[in-house]
């Protein structure tokens, strides 16, 4: 007799929709993006893959040479095994932190990572993708942000939690997810995180994307 698995990524990404206010929004704005900037086949990495997502929308909508997805969670990867079925993408067990590509890859996806790292870890990850990418490569991170000050970190982190609340969580399952605000992952400003791109090598970075507590930062190569 088969068993499902634990979660499936549908269930998984129902319940990022109910928690992350536009989430479907970042993968599409990323597809548009690529699609204007590169015509040619696209060699692609995908750092923290989850369940393939973006993969998924890549492959469908995109002209993908081949694409990498990394993630150090194996269970995620065999989700995200199961959801592509395609010979142009391959998967890997690893950290952002322990990149070693060299001028490999036309576009680099890291979509809600970079802020469970500490600075230096942070620093080091994204240096490694600045130098895994082409000339003129697309490098797009999208993090939680901390807003500049504690009011409206407060007006935020409730506006968040009503937004969750009125997508089915419950009073107990919203506070649990404010709590984890610079406790489980550590966010800093838009204007740290633009900095911190460009401590690491982008001359051009600029916002592509930006709603509730969530920024969308694009930097070319």
């Amino acid at each position: 007799m088969l068993h499902k698995p634990a979660f499936s990524p549908e269930k998984y990404d129902k319940n990022i929709v109910a928690t992350l206010p536009y989430y479907e929004e970042i993968f599409q704005q990323i597809i548009e993006i690529v699609h204007t900037a590169i015509s040619m086949p696209i060699e692609w990495l995908d750092i923290g893959c989850g369940t393939g997502k973006m993969a998924d929308m890549a492959i469908r909508n995109l002209q993908v040479k081949n694409m990498i997805c990394c993630d150090n969670s194996p269970q995620m990867l065999r989700i995200a095994k199961e959801r592509v079925c395609s010979s142009k993408v391959e998967f890997r067990e690893t950290l952002i932190q322990n990149l070693q590509y060299d001028s490999d890859f036309d576009v680099i996806t890291a979509i809600l990572i970079t802020h469970y790292l500490e600075y230096e870890d942070r620093i080091a990850s994204i240096r490694n993708c600045y130098n895994a990418l082409k000339k003129n490569g697309l490098f797009f991170t999208v993090e939680n942000f901390a807003p500049n000050n504690h009011m409206f970190q407060r007006l935020y982190l409730e506006r968040w939690k009503n937004y969750q609340s009125e997508n089915g969580k419950s009073e107990e399952e919203c506070q649990s997810h404010i709590l984890r605000y610079n406790t489980e992952y550590f966010p800093v400003t838009i204007m740290e995180q633009i900095h911190v791109l460009q401590k690491c090598g982008f001359k051009n970075v600029e916002i592509f994307w930006c709603s509730y507590m969530q920024v969308g930062i694009l930097g070319i190569k």
